[in-house]
């Protein structure tokens, strides 16, 4: 167990953090281009050539049946013109939650270069071979989880759990085109796209893209920050 650590240390901690201590890049957010799709591109490609780990990761923020919001990171497995994709099964918790109420939000961070990227909108699910060939084309770890399954469900132990995954590598070994039933892809259809990029004297830029339908494409507006 862990030693415990006083309010006093943790504050002191918290407080000597620090932010961003890296050489910042500029952000000419008049430049930008006209859609907010091939600025993401652009920016994840610059976030993996600055060292970002995991840059493929992102929040995923839903709303449950009691109108409470929800969070947790997962991959992103594509962003094209139909939207951002992720992938979950049906039955989790988000599964259930974007059933009820398809709509969600995405957060990047990108503390490398101090940029962040929030994205709104409508999710939708992808037909179901679309969900296996994006499996597929994955690692044989990710077959395996998907072939686990009963995600967010209780769990008796780990000795349960340690059972099922040894017999989800052995199938994913042995079937790399398995089906995975409740695997599902998810597409969020973006009608509001958010960059921020961090400035050493806090003078952040933020440009914000907004699905604009009486003009069928996007409006670029400045946040103060």
């Amino acid at each position: 167990m862990n030693a415990p650590v006083s309010q006093e240390s943790f504050r002191a901690l918290l407080r000597s953090q620090k932010v961003w201590d890296v050489a910042l890049p500029v952000f000419d957010a008049a430049r930008a281009p006209a859609a907010p799709l091939p600025l993401f591109h652009a920016w994840f490609a610059e976030a993996v050539a600055a060292g970002q780990a995991e840059a493929h990761t992102m929040g995923l923020a839903t709303v449950d049946d009691a109108g409470l919001p929800d969070v947790r990171t997962v991959m992103l497995h594509d962003a094209d013109a139909h939207g951002w994709h992720f992938a979950s099964h049906a039955g989790s918790a988000k599964g259930r939650q974007l059933a009820a109420r398809p709509e969600a939000a995405l957060h990047f961070y990108w503390p490398a270069q101090a940029r962040q990227i929030r994205v709104r909108g409508r999710v939708t699910e992808a037909p179901h071979h679309e969900a296996l060939a994006d499996l597929h084309a994955r690692s044989t770890g990710a077959l395996a989880a998907a072939l686990v399954g009963r995600q967010s469900e209780v769990l008796s132990g780990e000795g349960e759990l340690a059972s099922a995954s040894t017999d989800a590598w052995e199938r994913a070994a042995a079937e790399p085109d398995a089906d995975a039933a409740s695997w599902t892809l998810y597409v969020l259809d973006p009608v509001e796209v958010e960059y921020f990029q961090g400035d050493a004297r806090r003078r952040h830029v933020r440009l914000r893209y907004r699905r604009d339908a009486e003009r069928e494409g996007w409006v670029r507006e400045l946040l103060w920050p």
